[in-house]
């Protein structure tokens, strides 16, 4: 396959996978394994910290899905062929699985298979197979295919199970792509640094979401499997936080009763998020700077040597520290050290236009989350959440659809069932109802539905189908095209060619 040929059908992929949503990311994966290969049988792993095992989430057996689950753990003689390729971190071909050692069958038996890992990072987050009833039916070429197609996958999939673990842990989706150019570049940043073992600070105003950027760099970065451990400096009283931190021995102070880890010690080997650490006493700061640097930890009241510990440090502020450190209230030394790696949070205003994109995510979540069916987003619910600043950034519009979810009692929301700031200046309904006009947003998209899509089939077709190089001559990011794509009811699948 010539390099022009690679990169397209990487594209066609990469395409495929992004229009992909959700917990169909797996589904599309195996797909496109099957026809790059032309095998029968396809199936996904991916590794489970819980289970201690591979958890095979999506099975194609001669084009049926099989919804039968299966845990692979390293039970002897039953890890098979993907245990044994997730485990050295290589492709793997048993052409005949008749002489082969580590294969085992499940549901059916198969003459061939080929097992590519799926590695994020360098090391595999789980194993992606193909096979033929017959021997000999898949080729070294296949298994070339097959991994070229696990590399391509690997950042996709191991981001939608991120999604998930963030949905999980705070009912949140991680992060929505393309809300503007500056989260772009945070989401950069990000999956740069995430793999590292800097320090990083991230800053932003309240509620611009501090808190999930944090858990993205751990789940993302080599320690995801290590503790996760969260302080809010601004939440617990000074005369606590040292012990809080960093633990004390029995007796050390009145009613110290017993020996208390802190919790440096307790995110030895893992990531310790220390959120507004702008209220970090003075006092408590050296402590902080010594366990970063030398990862040395003292109790309090302890006398014996200081504990080693190995702690990946994020913090997060909505504060000047380079202010606080020139006035004597943050050390300089330690601010240069947080701050080796500084994420900038934008604020909601920053990306105003894609409103109605969060809106419409917390309705379903919201919805989904009090037993209720989700109710229309009318314009002119849309409207006041337009004409709102949110101060509150984004966890105020979060709190915002909810709070009109719970007072929603019809398939539509009201302007009356938004929160009282939102309904400041709202008009008084008086005499009798008549039809309004249309408004100006609705006049235009009227006016504007059909040209656009006329507009994107041209430029889809003149690309061949493929939405990033489509995305490129349209001067747009492809995560826009995408949206725009569905809003218009276009196809956005392709058929995957290879020579």
């Amino acid at each position: 396959m010539s390099q022009v040929t690679a990169t397209a059908a990487r594209g066609a992929i990469e395409d495929r996978l992004h229009a992909a949503a959700g917990g169909t990311v797996e589904a599309e994966l195996v797909a496109i394994a099957l026809e790059a290969t032309g095998a029968e049988h396809g199936a996904l792993f991916v590794w489970d910290k819980a289970a201690d095992g591979l958890v095979l989430v999506h099975h194609v057996v001669g084009g049926v899905t099989v919804t039968m689950p299966r845990v692979v753990t390293r039970e002897p003689g039953k890890a098979g062929i993907a245990l044994h390729v997730f485990d050295t971190g290589a492709p793997y071909l048993c052409a005949d699985t008749a002489r082969d050692p580590y294969y085992t069958r499940y549901l059916v038996d198969v003459g061939a298979l080929a097992a590519a890992p799926v590695r994020y990072q360098q090391r595999a987050i789980g194993v992606l197979t193909v096979s033929t009833r017959e021997p000999h039916g898949v080729t070294a070429e296949a298994l070339q295919a097959l991994t070229a197609i696990a590399d391509v996958a690997a950042p996709l999939l191991r981001r939608a199970q991120v999604d998930k673990l963030s949905r999980a842990a705070t009912g949140r989706p991680l992060l929505i792509k393309g809300l503007s150019p500056a989260w772009l570049e945070v989401e950069r940043k990000l999956e740069l640094a995430a793999p590292t073992t800097a320090p990083i600070l991230i800053r932003g105003e309240s509620g611009t979401g501090k808190d999930l950027v944090a858990r993205a760099i751990h789940w993302n970065s080599r320690r995801a499997e290590k503790p996760y451990v969260t302080v809010n400096c601004a939440a617990i009283p000074e005369t606590l936080l040292e012990s809080i931190l960093f633990g004390h021995v029995k007796g050390a102070f009145t009613g110290a009763s017993f020996h208390k880890v802190g919790e440096f010690q307790k995110a030895n080997g893992g990531t310790l998020f220390l959120d507004e650490v702008g209220e970090l006493p003075v006092m408590l700061q050296a402590k902080v700077l010594r366990a970063v640097e030398q990862g040395e930890v003292q109790p309090l009241g302890s006398n014996e040597p200081p504990d080693r510990v190995d702690v990946r440090l994020i913090c997060a502020t909505n504060r000047d520290l380079e202010g606080m450190a020139k006035v004597g209230q943050f050390r300089d030394d330690l601010f240069y050290r947080l701050s080796v790696m500084t994420l900038e949070l934008p604020p909601l205003r920053r990306y105003r236009d894609n409103l109605e994109v969060l809106a419409h995510v917390f309705l379903e979540q919201s919805a989904s989350a009090h037993g209720k069916r989700a109710p229309r987003l009318p314009p002119e619910v849309l409207a006041r959440l337009a004409a709102y600043d949110f101060p509150g950034n984004m966890r105020e519009l979060k709190n915002t659809i909810e709070h009109a979810v719970i007072l929603c009692a019809g398939d539509t929301l009201r302007v009356e069932d938004l929160p009282k700031p939102l309904l400041a200046g709202a008009p008084v309904a008086a005499g009798p109802k008549r039809v309004a006009a249309p408004t100006l947003e609705q006049a235009r998209e009227a006016w504007l539905a059909p040209l656009e899509r006329q507009y994107l089939a041209d430029l889809l077709s003149r690309h061949g189908g493929n939405v990033k190089t489509a995305a490129q001559a349209a001067g747009v990011n492809h995560v826009t095209l995408y949206r725009l794509l569905k809003r218009r009811g276009l196809h956005m699948g392709r058929v995957l060619k290879s020579d």
